[in-house]
């Protein structure tokens, strides 16, 4: 498959930092590292517009496109 986009891999979690998305999180009161979904909304000069932290599904794909259709 070919995509339009670049995809990024982030092993030394450089661009988990710079977003601070590596965060501590829990499961069945495990504590383990690990990445907070989030989305970041970035336009075409590449700031930053709007990100949405701890995201749940429900609503969100319409919450983003609302979002960057205002753009």
């Amino acid at each position: 498959m070919h995509y339009a986009f670049d995809l990024l891999s982030d092993p030394e979690r450089k661009v988990c930092a710079s977003y601070d998305v590596y965060k501590e999180k829990s499961m069945y009161g495990r504590k383990y590292m690990g990445i907070e979904r989030s989305t970041f909304l970035i336009d075409g000069k590449g700031i930053l517009r709007a990100e949405w932290r701890k995201v749940k599904v429900d609503g969100h794909a319409q919450a983003v496109l609302t979002a960057a259709k205002a753009l």
